[in-house]
């Protein structure tokens, strides 16, 4: 594998790789970011500004400074593996894509025995996804993540999606800490280390004093259950390296690198607002981009998605600052040789899974597409199949995380598309409020129970209009009804809402699995479509 200065063929291989995929995005849903995109920037990387430049370290004591630079003795040449957004896929968005294979890869691309220390470091967003991942909580992927030997990863906002005390949880049994510049209890101001995210950590590598620090993208209370995080903070980003970045550097640090699940514009901004505090490195995550280059001087690396891609820096290190020799990106490589201990410990969680799960509840002769129509309706007119009494069905786009594959349909492949644990709500709407949602974000919804016609909104059932002055039950999911995705109007226009604490895919199960074989699921579909459900 090459580097990307010199990968334009494979570059376009990987693209339309990507593309068939249909990769899957955070749950940024209304602010979905894009699929994993590769830069078109140049990939030069000018050497990283030393620390010891006048003018660029942040001030701190004379005799501190002297410390600092007196601990690295000679020269130490550190490898950086990053990847972001691992979001569950262990098992890899294709056969031999997965977590093995990207060890295989690092060993096939790298002489990793030529450095004096080798720091792997994550974007977060490493848990929701596929079944294999989501169906335990993330606690498989945490332990896929250990075998892979991470030395920090970065909080996303999906770490945040299966509650307060799971975080916790995986925290505990990670054997790399999670780190945070920006999450702040809102009542103390104080990073929240009860939940094991650390404001940074110091760890000696290979003879260095290697400081990290992240950052998590202030959309969090926006694109994960905002019932989750009603008591955080997420600070500004440069606001928060300003105040972090010098308490490492009093500890004496040869080396800062700050993982960050931010997207490369955010990033951009920020490399210039930060350009005189002594950072080497901005990792990023959260739009799923493949880059590395550097921004106001500072390198900058976002590995994509998926386990599917990573990003790499070759530095020298020395008492003098960090030299950068090299860097770019590149991608799984499915013919590389798989790590056998990961590709056993992937197998074994995949047994579990398939115990749980695999359950066949119908079969498809063609995939469905990813936010497709037939996905859609799947999801919103099942729920109005087991809510006969609900009117309309509003369930956001950004939690539908890939195609429907084509062949048997599990218990498990509907997680693997609906990843995300959330249960349906009851609101009252009046016609007026619920005309008012559906004409600003329908582009941005899944809606069951109404159509467009005749310029109208009518209902599927009766071709009746909604009427203004009526109140309709309308059906949305928790993250929704919790202001997710700009959707606070839902609890202000009904705080009682009710939640059903039913699975939003329990209603897709009993659909599908609710014939007698005498209808293909084709055509079933298509009739909910049409007609509702």
């Amino acid at each position: 594998m090459k580097n990307k200065r010199s990968t334009s063929f494979y570059t376009g291989i990987f693209i339309i790789f990507l593309l068939a995929l249909s990769s899957c995005v955070a749950e940024t849903d209304i602010v979905d970011p894009p699929e994993p995109a590769v830069s078109t920037e140049p990939t030069q990387v000018p050497a990283l500004r030393s620390t010891s430049e006048p003018g660029e370290a942040t001030e701190m004591p004379e005799e501190v400074e002297e410390e600092s630079a007196a601990q690295l003795v000679g020269e130490k040449r550190v490898l950086i593996l990053y990847t972001n957004d691992e979001h569950g896929w262990m098992a890899g968005v294709d056969d031999n894509l997965g977590a093995a294979n990207l060890v295989g890869t690092w060993e096939e691309n790298h002489d990793l025995s030529s450095y004096d220390g080798i720091i792997k470091l994550s974007g977060g967003d490493m848990w929701t996804g596929p079944a294999i991942s989501t169906w335990f909580n993330g606690e498989s992927m945490v332990e896929v993540l250990n075998a892979l030997d991470y030395t920090a990863a970065a909080i996303g906002n999906h770490e945040f999606d299966f509650g307060l005390d799971q975080l916790t949880k995986n925290g505990e049994n990670s054997t790399f800490p999670f780190v945070s510049a920006n999450i702040r209890w809102k009542e103390t101001g104080a990073t929240p280390t009860e939940l094991n995210i650390l404001p940074y950590v110091i760890e000696e590598i290979g003879g260095m004093r290697v400081g990290i620090t992240g950052l998590t993208t202030t959309s969090t209370p926006r694109t994960t259950n905002p019932a989750n995080v009603r008591e955080l903070d997420f600070l500004n980003y440069d606001d928060a390296l300003s105040e972090i970045v010098p308490q490492m550097t009093a500890e004496g640090v040869d080396l800062i690198l700050v993982p960050g699940h931010v997207c490369l514009d955010e990033l951009r901004i920020l490399a210039a607002q930060i350009k005189e505090l002594p950072i080497a490195l901005l990792g990023g995550g959260h739009c799923n981009e493949l880059f590395a280059d550097s921004f106001s001087d500072t390198t900058v690396l976002v590995g994509g998605s998926h386990l599917a891609a990573y990003a790499w820096a070759d530095m020298t290190v020395s008492a003098a600052g960090a030299e950068l020799n090299d860097a770019g990106y590149e991608w799984t490589d499915s013919n590389a040789m798989a790590d056998a201990t990961l590709a056993k410990l992937v197998g074994q969680w995949q047994e579990k899974t398939d115990s749980a799960l695999n359950i066949k509840i119908g079969e498809l002769s063609d995939p469905l597409p990813r936010r497709g129509i037939e996905q859609q309706a799947l999801i919103t007119e099942s729920w109005l199949y087991w809510f006969p009494t609900a009117d309309v069905a509003l369930s956001n786009l950004g939690g539908f995380r890939a195609d429907l594959a084509a062949g048997d349909v599990t218990q498990g492949t509907i997680i693997n598309v609906f990843p995300f644990n959330n249960v349906v709500v009851e609101v009252d709407l009046t016609g007026k409020q619920l005309l008012r949602i559906l004409g600003r974000r329908s582009n941005d919804l899944a809606i069951g129970g109404v159509e467009i016609s005749g310029g109208q909104w009518r209902f599927k059932s009766s071709g009746d209009e909604i009427d203004e002055n009526e109140t309709y039950t309308v059906l949305v999911n928790d993250f929704m009804f919790a202001g997710g995705d700009g959707y606070e109007m839902l609890a202000e226009h009904d705080p009682a809402g009710y939640n059903t604490a039913v699975d939003w895919r329990q209603p897709v199960i009993d659909w599908i699995g609710d014939s007698d074989g005498s209808v293909s699921l084709e055509e079933r579909i298509a009739d909910l479509i049409e007609n509702g459900g």
